[in-house]
């Protein structure tokens, strides 16, 4: 790993081939993948239906650039529009640049309509948006920040869920709000009913644009095909990436007509967006997580490893507070260090991912059934069970030395 960026703290693991919810090292060690590569593989690995279009796609055309016209990027948009609130999409590669996207079409509608100086967004704190200079400004989060100059201008912060801070937020230079319906890195953290609606009311009442980041809540991951619809209220402009391309880089910024009506002609690009092979393979994931019952699947398995989870938790009181989340995105606020049952859980051959909060973030591919959520309740309590013996085994030297 010396030729690399010394830029993530990896683990010592790596995969030679995965297949549903389960990746196998070069030696066929088997691990039960309940992180999916971050809410990406949302159709677990090695998918056929996945295979076979990337397979097809690739013998006959990977990119030509978006200097002609892309017949899979406009089937792919068309789809979205048809799924959605949504009346336009730009094609890019991942969820960063897909918000960066949609900061860049908020403002320009207000540039366009005669009132450049509206810029400002109003987001929340524990929001992650991305890495770019503009997606870690948007986030704010100092950890992000440090070390890359002045914060890109533009953002103001609010605590999260807190109306009034909202309220007193917007002012004459305020284009509009910012949110994710749940905060996926934040720790897994859902918006109280109705916080959304009233986020829905200020921008109409001041004229602003209301924008999702769904790049993690999106493509079935909270049992709807975007979480916005458990809450009954539609975004202007909309952020979507990781389980688009099930595992393939995509991602895409939808808006309604009037939200995207300054993104004219050389306001916004990308070389490789929405190139043949991306958007196929993102209407093959579209095939299969809109198909009949999927959606259906994913809202009952969630409720089934929700419960499960909570008996878990209540089995191990010392070591996790509660369980939360929607759908087949769930998190574990942990008691200890989550990092330290991220490891635990590792050792069982469980796969998850840390977030903020102190949270442990469940993120399985949407395929999962019966066996897997048995299967992975199983480790989960060997993982936290080895944990409570170590705890124990310390209390216990302390008192003897």
């Amino acid at each position: 790993m010396a030729a690399l960026y010394s830029t993530y703290a990896r683990s010592d693991l790596a995969f030679e081939r995965g297949e549903g919810a389960w990746l196998y090292t070069a030696d066929g060690t088997a691990y039960l993948d309940f992180a999916a590569g971050v809410a990406v593989n949302s159709l677990g690995h090695s998918h056929p239906h996945l295979v076979a279009t990337l397979k097809a796609q690739g013998e006959k055309l990977w990119h030509v650039s978006n200097l002609y016209r892309v017949p899979e990027q406009e089937r792919l948009a068309e789809r979205l529009v048809e799924a959605t609130f949504a009346d336009r999409v730009f094609v890019c590669n991942s969820g960063a640049e897909a918000v960066e996207c949609g900061i860049k079409t908020v403002r320009r509608y207000h540039f366009a309509n005669g009132a450049p100086e509206r810029f400002r967004i109003v987001t929340f704190e524990g929001a992650f948006h991305g890495r770019t200079l503009g997606t870690i400004a948007a986030g704010g989060q100092p950890k992000y920040l440090e070390g890359f100059g002045p914060a890109a201008p533009g953002f103001d912060q609010v605590p999260f869920g807190d109306l009034d801070a909202v309220k007193a937020a917007i002012g004459p230079e305020t284009a509009g709000i910012l949110v994710e319906p749940v905060q996926g890195e934040g720790g897994i953290r859902p918006f109280v009913p109705g916080f959304l609606k009233a986020l829905r009311a200020l921008c109409d009442e001041h004229g602003l644009l209301l924008a999702y980041d769904e790049v993690q809540t999106g493509m079935g991951r909270t049992g709807r095909l975007f979480a916005y619809e458990n809450a009954g209220v539609a975004p202007d402009v909309m952020a979507i990436a990781k389980g688009l391309g099930g595992g393939f880089p995509i991602g895409a910024c939808l808006a309604t007509a009037a939200a995207a009506s300054g993104m004219t002609p050389g306001t916004h690009g990308s070389t490789f967006g929405g190139n043949p092979l991306a958007s196929s393979v993102a209407g093959a994931v579209l095939d299969v997580v809109t198909g009949p019952g999927f959606l259906e699947h994913v809202r009952q398995t969630g409720l089934v490893l929700m419960q499960r989870l909570a008996a878990v938790a209540d089995a191990h009181p010392d070591l996790v507070e509660t369980v939360r989340g929607e759908g087949l995105m769930l998190g574990m606020k942990c008691k200890v260090p989550a990092g330290e049952v991220v490891a635990a859980l590792r050792a069982e051959r469980f796969l998850t991912v840390g977030a903020g909060d102190n949270v442990v973030r469940l993120l399985p591919p949407l395929i999962i059934g019966e066996a897997e959520i048995a299967e992975a309740i199983a480790r989960i309590d060997a993982g936290l069970t080895a944990l409570d013996r170590a705890a124990t085994a310390a209390t216990d030297a302390e008192k003897t030395s």
